[in-house]
Protein backbone atom coordinates (compact mmCIF):
# COMPACT_ATOMS: atom_id res chain seq x y z
CA UNK A 1 0.00 0.00 0.00
CA UNK A 2 1.44 3.26 -1.13
CA UNK A 3 1.66 6.45 1.60
CA UNK A 4 -1.14 8.13 -0.03
CA UNK A 5 -3.72 5.12 0.24
CA UNK A 6 -3.02 5.52 4.05
CA UNK A 7 -5.44 7.52 6.03
CA UNK A 8 -5.01 11.23 6.19
CA UNK A 9 -4.08 11.56 9.55
CA UNK A 10 -1.29 8.59 9.41
CA UNK A 11 0.48 9.98 6.85
CA UNK A 12 3.88 11.99 7.82
CA UNK A 13 3.91 14.86 5.97
CA UNK A 14 0.34 15.73 7.00
CA UNK A 15 1.06 14.13 10.68
CA UNK A 16 3.39 16.79 11.03
CA UNK A 17 1.63 19.28 10.49
CA UNK A 18 -1.34 18.33 12.17
CA UNK A 19 0.27 17.01 15.71
CA UNK A 20 3.88 18.53 15.33
CA UNK A 21 7.21 17.46 14.15
CA UNK A 22 7.49 15.62 18.19
CA UNK A 23 4.74 13.35 17.25
CA UNK A 24 6.41 11.12 14.50
CA UNK A 25 9.09 8.36 14.82
CA UNK A 26 12.40 8.77 13.52
CA UNK A 27 11.35 6.78 10.31
CA UNK A 28 8.59 9.08 9.51
CA UNK A 29 10.79 12.14 9.85
CA UNK A 30 13.45 10.71 7.64
CA UNK A 31 10.96 9.53 5.53
CA UNK A 32 10.04 13.16 4.12
CA UNK A 33 13.06 13.89 3.35
CA UNK A 34 13.10 10.89 1.40
CA UNK A 35 9.48 11.76 -0.60
CA UNK A 36 9.13 8.45 -2.25
CA UNK A 37 10.20 4.96 -1.23
CA UNK A 38 11.21 1.87 -4.00
CA UNK A 39 10.07 -1.14 -5.68
CA UNK A 40 7.62 -2.45 -3.10
CA UNK A 41 8.54 -0.51 -0.09
CA UNK A 42 7.30 3.03 0.85
CA UNK A 43 9.04 6.24 1.98
CA UNK A 44 8.48 4.68 5.82
CA UNK A 45 9.62 1.08 5.00
CA UNK A 46 12.64 2.81 2.96
CA UNK A 47 13.59 4.50 5.94
CA UNK A 48 13.20 2.34 8.10
CA UNK A 49 16.20 0.36 6.60
CA UNK A 50 18.27 2.86 6.37
CA UNK A 51 17.92 3.86 10.25
CA UNK A 52 18.95 0.18 10.53
CA UNK A 53 21.62 0.09 7.70
CA UNK A 54 23.23 2.98 9.00
CA UNK A 55 23.25 2.40 12.89
CA UNK A 56 20.33 4.59 13.84
CA UNK A 57 19.48 8.19 13.07
CA UNK A 58 22.10 9.91 14.64
CA UNK A 59 25.14 7.14 13.11
CA UNK A 60 22.96 7.81 9.99
CA UNK A 61 23.42 11.66 9.84
CA UNK A 62 26.74 11.66 11.01
CA UNK A 63 28.18 9.38 8.68
CA UNK A 64 29.20 11.64 5.94
CA UNK A 65 28.57 11.68 2.17
CA UNK A 66 30.46 9.19 1.14
CA UNK A 67 28.96 6.40 3.72
CA UNK A 68 25.75 7.89 3.24
CA UNK A 69 26.03 6.68 -0.40
CA UNK A 70 26.11 3.47 0.42
CA UNK A 71 23.06 3.29 2.31
CA UNK A 72 19.87 1.74 0.26
CA UNK A 73 18.25 4.41 -1.67
CA UNK A 74 19.96 7.17 -0.70
CA UNK A 75 20.91 8.71 -4.22
CA UNK A 76 22.68 12.28 -4.74
CA UNK A 77 19.39 14.57 -4.12
CA UNK A 78 18.45 12.90 -1.20
CA UNK A 79 21.92 12.77 0.48
CA UNK A 80 22.32 16.82 -0.56
CA UNK A 81 18.92 17.15 1.00
CA UNK A 82 19.77 15.43 4.14
CA UNK A 83 23.08 17.24 4.62
CA UNK A 84 21.77 20.43 4.09
CA UNK A 85 19.13 19.86 7.00
CA UNK A 86 22.06 18.97 9.02
CA UNK A 87 23.96 22.02 8.43
CA UNK A 88 20.67 24.44 8.97
CA UNK A 89 20.00 22.65 12.10
CA UNK A 90 23.72 23.36 13.15
CA UNK A 91 23.61 27.08 12.49
CA UNK A 92 20.45 27.25 13.99
CA UNK A 93 21.36 25.94 17.50
CA UNK A 94 24.58 28.44 17.29
CA UNK A 95 22.63 31.24 15.66
CA UNK A 96 21.38 32.59 18.86
CA UNK A 97 24.84 32.51 21.07
CA UNK A 98 26.78 34.20 17.75
CA UNK A 99 24.41 37.33 17.81
CA UNK A 100 26.56 39.11 20.29
CA UNK A 101 24.71 37.60 23.54
CA UNK A 102 27.47 37.11 26.48
CA UNK A 103 28.67 34.14 27.12
CA UNK A 104 28.12 33.79 31.07
CA UNK A 105 27.51 30.58 31.91
CA UNK A 106 28.85 27.53 30.55
CA UNK A 107 25.38 26.14 29.09
CA UNK A 108 25.48 28.84 26.73
CA UNK A 109 28.77 27.90 25.87
CA UNK A 110 28.22 24.18 25.64
CA UNK A 111 25.04 24.92 23.20
CA UNK A 112 27.04 26.31 20.77
CA UNK A 113 30.32 23.93 20.75
CA UNK A 114 28.00 20.72 20.78
CA UNK A 115 26.46 22.06 17.77
CA UNK A 116 30.12 22.58 15.88
CA UNK A 117 31.90 19.70 17.61
CA UNK A 118 29.69 16.88 18.27
CA UNK A 119 29.90 13.71 15.79
CA UNK A 120 33.18 14.63 14.25
CA UNK A 121 35.32 11.38 13.95
CA UNK A 122 38.23 13.01 14.87
CA UNK A 123 39.31 15.42 17.69
CA UNK A 124 39.03 18.88 17.26
CA UNK A 125 40.45 21.87 20.08
CA UNK A 126 38.78 25.15 19.38
CA UNK A 127 38.46 28.20 20.76
CA UNK A 128 35.58 30.87 21.41
CA UNK A 129 37.57 33.89 21.13
CA UNK A 130 35.68 36.85 23.44
CA UNK A 131 35.76 40.60 24.58
CA UNK A 132 35.78 42.20 27.94
CA UNK A 133 31.46 41.71 28.48
CA UNK A 134 32.22 38.17 27.10
CA UNK A 135 30.39 38.75 24.14
CA UNK A 136 31.30 36.35 20.99
CA UNK A 137 34.33 37.96 18.79
CA UNK A 138 35.11 34.49 16.82
CA UNK A 139 34.66 30.91 16.96
CA UNK A 140 38.08 29.07 15.35
CA UNK A 141 38.84 25.15 14.97
CA UNK A 142 42.88 25.61 15.76
CA UNK A 143 43.87 22.27 16.10
CA UNK A 144 43.10 18.71 14.65
CA UNK A 145 44.19 15.51 15.65
CA UNK A 146 43.16 11.56 15.53
CA UNK A 147 40.67 10.30 17.17
CA UNK A 148 42.84 9.61 20.75
CA UNK A 149 44.59 13.13 20.85
CA UNK A 150 45.42 16.38 18.84
CA UNK A 151 48.00 18.28 19.33
CA UNK A 152 47.73 21.59 21.54
CA UNK A 153 50.19 24.55 21.26
CA UNK A 154 49.73 27.14 23.72
CA UNK A 155 51.59 29.89 21.40
CA UNK A 156 49.01 29.44 18.48
CA UNK A 157 46.04 30.22 20.79
CA UNK A 158 47.69 33.04 22.42
CA UNK A 159 48.79 33.89 18.84
CA UNK A 160 44.83 34.28 17.53
CA UNK A 161 43.87 35.63 20.88
CA UNK A 162 45.91 38.44 20.43
CA UNK A 163 45.21 39.03 16.85
CA UNK A 164 41.46 39.26 18.09
CA UNK A 165 42.03 40.91 20.54
CA UNK A 166 40.49 38.90 22.99
CA UNK A 167 39.74 39.59 26.50
CA UNK A 168 39.22 36.02 27.68
CA UNK A 169 38.72 32.91 25.89
CA UNK A 170 36.84 29.24 26.37
CA UNK A 171 39.04 26.39 25.74
CA UNK A 172 36.74 23.57 24.21
CA UNK A 173 37.58 20.16 22.27
CA UNK A 174 35.28 16.98 21.44
CA UNK A 175 35.98 13.11 22.72
CA UNK A 176 34.68 11.39 19.55
CA UNK A 177 34.60 8.02 21.84
CA UNK A 178 30.95 9.89 22.68
CA UNK A 179 32.95 10.24 26.60
CA UNK A 180 32.88 13.46 27.49
CA UNK A 181 34.96 12.74 30.96
CA UNK A 182 37.91 14.75 31.08
CA UNK A 183 41.54 12.99 30.82
CA UNK A 184 44.89 14.21 32.59
CA UNK A 185 46.25 15.44 29.58
CA UNK A 186 42.87 17.92 29.41
CA UNK A 187 43.83 18.59 32.48
CA UNK A 188 47.53 19.18 32.20
CA UNK A 189 47.04 21.63 28.83
CA UNK A 190 44.09 23.45 30.52
CA UNK A 191 47.30 24.66 33.26
CA UNK A 192 49.36 25.32 30.04
CA UNK A 193 47.19 27.59 28.75
CA UNK A 194 45.63 29.06 31.94
CA UNK A 195 49.69 30.15 32.33
CA UNK A 196 50.55 31.25 28.71
CA UNK A 197 47.04 33.38 28.15
CA UNK A 198 46.82 34.69 31.83
CA UNK A 199 50.78 36.21 31.19
CA UNK A 200 48.79 38.11 28.06
CA UNK A 201 46.38 38.86 30.98
CA UNK A 202 43.58 37.12 28.62
CA UNK A 203 41.49 35.01 31.18
CA UNK A 204 40.62 31.55 30.39
CA UNK A 205 36.58 31.14 31.57
CA UNK A 206 36.35 27.76 31.15
CA UNK A 207 37.49 24.48 29.19
CA UNK A 208 34.37 22.30 27.76
CA UNK A 209 34.77 18.60 26.87
CA UNK A 210 32.20 17.63 24.43
CA UNK A 211 30.85 13.98 24.16
CA UNK A 212 28.19 12.38 22.57
CA UNK A 213 25.36 12.80 25.63
CA UNK A 214 26.48 16.46 26.45
CA UNK A 215 29.58 18.02 27.55
CA UNK A 216 31.82 18.44 31.26
CA UNK A 217 32.85 21.67 32.23
CA UNK A 218 36.33 21.72 33.61
CA UNK A 219 35.69 25.25 35.75
CA UNK A 220 32.52 24.22 37.05
CA UNK A 221 34.28 21.25 38.50
CA UNK A 222 36.60 23.67 40.19
CA UNK A 223 39.44 22.90 37.54
CA UNK A 224 40.46 26.54 36.78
Amino acid sequence: MAITDWPTDERPREKLLARGAESLSDAELLAIFLRTGQQGMTAVDLARTQLLAGGGLRALLDAGPERMARLPGMGTARRALLLAALELGRRYLAEPLERGLPLDNPDKAGQLLTARLRGLPYEVFACLFLDNKHRLIAFEQLFQGTIDAAAVYPREVVRRAMEHNAAAVILAHNHPSGVAEPSQSDHAITRRLVEALGLMEIRVLDHLVIGEGGWVSLASRGAL
